[in-house]
């Protein structure tokens, strides 16, 4: 990057990158695993459950897990603990206070990926934004270690807003190329999501997966000759007990209480299914036709991948039918869901074949509620 670039205040996605943990889990390897656990606890309880103390667990299965949310298999930083009946939790080894953190590791993986593709050097990197789920620690923030390891001089930050981090987190970032304080921006979703499912709820462990995205967004100025206009951005926030995840630092004064399911993700999956996507396909529609976008004539859309059938009725919505595989491709069934990182994990993989001039849109939406948009034209 040369000094002499004078800065146009129009933000561009110049590139993306992605780090995917080497190990995966199968819905048949879950299942296996799950129904053992239903096992082991009927019969331990089996006084209890006849006696009317205690309900009996109902075991899982691979159909109802698919039938349930579009997920055939999802990726982990380690799966036997996972998998053991007897612990169904991860177990990643601590580490010291000066070694990098495995949320900061991963984060850095895939931010290398993006510098790399946009042919960046870190020098070239104004700010690090790390929009996630879960934060490992309250602080330092996992932002300045992830830009102190990149070697990145500038300012860092940390921002939660659950699966809509990360396009919270480009909205941010685009404001400051408008503004005019930064013409570099990295935005990084490292989500190790294993973390705060509850892999003993029948409703709920077969959701969530790990990996590490990064978006990179720059002043047109600088940007590669291939890039994406950001044509315009809407964020939206709607409070909601729907999805709710109770764990926090305050738990320490009751640590009896820390493994209670409610201090795991738990959610009301049909309340937030009826309540988010009628919000969610109004706010593209409402925005698309501000910008002067026909939202039928959208490309391809890269939606949250939470849940295959959310994504099916919200599609259909804004395009006007029933979405194609090539309009709104899914991540989902081999990634399941990454939190913040779906919708960049399904523009990553699925964006270099579309047409210079051709129009997308990048969606989240979830706990909050909370819901991001960012519009997208292809340059180059």
């Amino acid at each position: 990057m040369t000094a002499d670039i004078v800065p146009s205040g129009r933000p561009v996605i110049s590139a993306t990158g992605l780090f995917t943990p080497q190990e995966s889990i199968s819905n048949d390897e879950l299942v296996q695993s799950f129904n053992l656990y239903v096992e082991r606890f009927n019969g331990e309880n089996a006084a209890a459950i006849a006696s009317g103390e205690l309900e009996a667990l109902q075991p899982s299965s691979v159909e109802f897990i698919e039938k349930a949310s579009g997920i055939k298999s999802r990726h982990v930083m380690t799966k036997a603990a996972l998998l053991d009946p007897a612990i169904m939790a991860p177990r990643l080894d601590e580490r010291a206070d000066d070694e990098l953190s495995i949320l900061a590791e991963i984060g850095v993986k895939a931010a290398r990926d993006a510098l790399q593709r946009a042919d960046r050097e870190p020098g070239d990197v104004d700010a690090v934004l790390c929009a996630a789920s879960n934060m490992q620690r309250p602080y330092p923030a996992m932002a300045i270690e992830i830009q102190q390891a990149l070697g990145i001089d500038g300012f860092a930050f940390d921002m939660n807003v659950a699966c809509s981090s990360a396009t919270f987190g480009i909205q941010t970032a685009a404001d400051y190329i408008r503004a005019g304080n930064a013409r570099s921006v990295l935005v990084v979703s490292p989500e190790i999501t294993s973390g705060h499912l509850n892999w003993r709820d029948r409703d709920s462990h077969f959701i969530f997966g790990d990996v590490a995205t990064a978006v990179l967004v720059e002043d047109a100025a600088m940007a590669p000759a291939v890039h994406w206009d950001i044509l315009g951005t809407r964020l939206k926030t709607v409070f909601s007990n729907n999805i709710r995840n109770n764990f926090g630092y305050l738990n320490r004064a009751h640590p009896e209480t820390v493994d209670a399911p409610d201090k795991l993700f738990v959610q009301e999956g049909r309340k937030v299914f009826k309540e988010v996507v009628p919000m969610v396909a109004q706010m593209i529609v409402e925005e698309a036709e501000r910008l002067e976008i026909d939202p039928q004539g959208l490309r391809r859309l890269w939606l949250h991948q939470a849940n295959a059938g959310m994504n099916r009725l919200i599609a259909q919505r804004v395009l006007g039918h029933e979405a194609s595989e090539d309009e709104s491709p899914t991540v989902l069934d081999t990634y399941g869901n990454t939190s913040s990182a779906g919708s960049i994990i399904a523009f990553h993989l699925n964006s270099e074949d579309l047409q210079a001039g051709d129009t997308g849109l990048i969606c989240s939406f979830g706990a909050g509620y909370s819901a991001g948009t960012v519009f997208l034209r292809k340059a180059g």
